[in-house]
């Protein structure tokens, strides 16, 4: 009987950046590599301030038991 090879599930991450306003929005993984540094810096799109997300991406994880969790801060 041959052993089935199970394939690892693929890891779900969402990157936010929150805003001392009370809103957090979802940037792209490679949302830094595109592009001039200048324009790296995100608009909050409730109160337009502006945002450099190096400095604050939180970077959620999706676990096993259903749920999302902080990987990064």
């Amino acid at each position: 009987m041959a052993k089935s090879k199970l394939k690892p599930e693929p890891e779900l991450k969402m990157f936010l950046v929150p805003c001392s306003c009370g809103t957090t929005f979802a940037v792209a993984k490679n949302y830094d590599h595109q592009g001039a540094s200048w324009g790296r810096y995100l608009r909050c799109p409730t109160c337009d301030k502006r945002h450099d997300p190096k400095n604050r991406l939180l970077q959620m994880g999706y676990q096993r038991g259903k749920y999302w969790s902080v990987d990064k801060c």
